[in-house]
C-alpha cells in the first residue's frame, strides 16, 4: 500500500540549508557537511561529490529507494541543485513544484506541477503500490505536513551546528504529534523515521 514518507538532512540547530544557499551553493554556506552522509564523507562545493553513502547510511538509503515509486520536490531545491546536471537523479517519476509549470525542460525527467495537489495527484498515481516520497525543500515538507499529506517523517540530523540559513520549521505554527518507528545511526548522521499521528 502507497505510504506518503518525508525526508529531509538537518543540522543539529535545526538548519536545511546555511546562510546564502542557491545554484552552486544549494545547501548555503557550511552546508555540505549536512550531506556528508550522501557521499560517504567530506565534499566540496568547488567539486563535484564523487563519493556514495557507506555503512549504515547505505542502507538507509538503499532501503528508503527501493521502496520508492515516486518523489515530490520543490523548485527552490531543483535550481539550487542546479537540475542535477539536467538529469533526474532518482529514476522514477519527479514531479517538482513551482508557480511556472511552463518552464520543464524537455525529456529531462522532472515533471513540474503548479501545486501540492497536483503532485500528489499524479505522485499518487505514478508510485503505484509503492510509497511516495517527499524530499526538500523545507517549505515544500511543511505545506505537506500543513495539509495532513504526511504519514511518515524522517529527519537525518547530521553531526554540525550551522548557525544560520533555513530552517526546517520555520513560521511552522500548527501542533505535530509524532510516534517514533526507528533510528538509523552512522558517523555522519542520525536517522531518525516518526510516525505522523492525525
Amino acid at each position: 500500500m502507497t505510504k506518503v514518507a518525508a525526508g529531509i538532512t538537518v543540522s543539529v540547530d535545526g538548519y536545511v540549508a546555511g546562510p546564502n544557499d542557491g545554484p552552486g551553493r544549494g545547501l548555503g554556506e557550511g552546508g555540505e557537511r549536512l550531506h556528508y552522509w550522501v557521499f560517504g564523507g567530506p565534499w566540496t562545493y568547488e567539486e563535484d561529490p564523487t563519493g556514495e553513502a557507506i555503512g549504515e547510511d547505505k542502507r538507509f538509503l538503499e532501503d528508503g529507494m527501493a521502496r520508492a515509486g515516486a518523489v515530490i520536490g520543490g523548485r527552490n531545491t531543483y535550481e539550487a541543485a542546479e537540475a542535477w546536471g539536467g538529469r533526474n537523479p532518482f529514476g522514477l517519476p519527479f514531479f517538482i513544484v513551482t508557480h511556472r509549470p511552463e518552464d520543464e525542460p524537455p525529456d529531462a525527467g522532472f515533471t513540474f506541477v503548479s501545486g501540492l495537489d497536483e503532485a500528489f495527484g499524479r505522485g499518487l498515481e505514478a508510485a503505484g503500490d509503492k510509497d511516495l516520497l517527499v524530499m526538500g525543500g523545507a517549505d515544500v515538507i511543511r505545506q505537506a505536513l500543513r495539509a495532513g499529506r504526511v504519514e511518515e517523517l524522517t529527519i537525518s540530523i547530521a553531526p554540525v551546528v550551522l548557525g544560520g540559513g533555513k530552517r526546517l520549521f520555520e513560521g511552522y505554527d500548527q501542533a505535530l504529534s509524532l510516534e517514533h518507528v526507528s533510528l538509523t545511526q552512522s558517523p555522519f548522521a542520525t536517522h531518525i523515521t516518526y510516525r505522523v499521528i492525525r
